[in-house]
């Protein structure tokens, strides 16, 4: 398509066009394009595409129309580069799609954390007339958004959501999605065990009681913590201190004055199962749920998602890889990871590196 628009537009032009309606990064455009290793893109970039090169190249800088200001011919045109961009992806969906989440075959399993029962709702207890199974799980905001994104890409394959203590042997196998960290989530712990390669390892600390921080194995052995910013508000004895433990907030408290998380660490992971030759194993986890949120957020976020694809497909080529991210939290709430900035990137690996490093060390950009 693009040869139509002469020899001198480039992957650069065209994705200064396409961010007209949303952002596209060169990278995303590459993996598009590649010829050994292509992506997917999205459904809606087909819209994108088949608009820009539906219009009459002009001696102007290559600009994304509107569709409204089509001519006759061109729209005759755009309907049919649309219709062979949707059909072509439609023939290979399931074959080669970009996305970490979108799989060939099932069944794909969620095992997820969850809640203790001293801090669950009283909608959890069963006796409850107004029972409701899901205040059982925990970090919800998470589960919700990778559980829509999954069912979304893979429409007709078995998509089945656990809890960790549920979780019974056949259940191990074909492609596994787990949520959350080794405190909540068994599966977790136990998979961590399996993967004696994974140079990521995530540890309880005396320091904190509310979430477990991340470590390199081996001689380097680096912490990877979440950032706090100290409050001068209020006091320990105004809260009292029961109260503060029955919320799980003692993290949030220290030498007797509050605090408050302004960053906090995000683990993403895609490897092969233990248990399944053919599966894959995909991990979301945070030290706290904000950081859990965020690795699925970098998966799934509108924004960001297509630019951490196509980055993930170059550094990563043969698919399994392992990462912590920064996950900043403005008034409490976060934004989606994006990893074309090197320093939302604390650490990667890859199976297939000849040296374990960190993305500061190795150069990665």
């Amino acid at each position: 398509m693009r040869a139509s628009y002469g020899a001198k537009l480039t992957q650069a032009d065209l994705a200064r066009a396409l961010s007209e309606e949303s952002s596209a990064a060169v990278a995303t455009i590459s993996s598009w394009e590649s010829k050994t290793n292509p992506k997917l893109p999205p459904v809606e970039r087909l819209h994108s595409y088949a608009l820009f090169f539906a219009r009459t190249p002009g001696a102007d800088a290559p600009r994304l129309p509107r569709e409204q200001d089509l001519t006759t011919e061109e729209r005759e045109r755009f309907e049919a580069l649309y219709q062979e961009l949707v059909g072509l992806r439609d023939a290979v969906h399931g074959v080669a799609d970009g996305s970490i989440l979108s799989f060939k075959d099932g069944p794909v399993t969620i095992i997820c954390p969850e809640v203790p029962v001293p801090n669950r709702s009283s909608l959890a207890k069963e006796e409850n007339p107004n029972y409701t199974r899901t205040y059982r799980y925990a970090d919800l905001d998470a589960l919700i958004e990778l559980w829509g994104q999954i069912r979304s890409a893979n429409p007709d394959l078995q998509v089945t959501r656990r809890l960790a203590a549920e979780v019974v042997p056949r259940e191990m196998k074909g492609h596994l999605v787990v949520l959350g960290g080794i405190g909540w989530n068994q599966v977790a712990d136990r998979l961590q065990q399996q993967l004696g390669d994974l140079p990521i390892q995530q540890v309880e600390v005396p320091d904190l009681k509310n979430g477990e921080i991340f470590r390199l194995r081996g001689a380097d052995g680096r912490d990877f913590r979440p950032v706090w910013k100290e409050l001068e508000n209020t006091s320990v004895e105004a809260v009292g201190t029961k109260k503060i433990a029955e919320d799980q907030t003692e993290d949030a408290w220290r030498g007797g004055k509050p605090r408050v998380l302004v960053e906090d660490v995000a683990f993403l992971a895609r490897l092969r199962n233990p248990y399944s030759p053919h599966g894959s194993l995909t991990i979301c986890s945070g030290v706290y749920s904000r950081g859990v949120l965020g690795a699925v957020l970098a998966l799934t976020d509108g924004d960001v998602r297509e630019r951490n694809e196509a980055f993930i497909a170059n550094r990563f080529p043969n698919g399994s890889f392992a990462m912590l991210m920064r996950v900043p939290v403005v008034n409490g709430e976060i934004a989606a990871p994006d990893l074309d900035i090197s320093d939302t990137r604390l650490y990667e690996w890859s199976p297939s590196d000849d040296i374990t490093d960190s993305a500061s060390d190795s150069g990665a950009v």
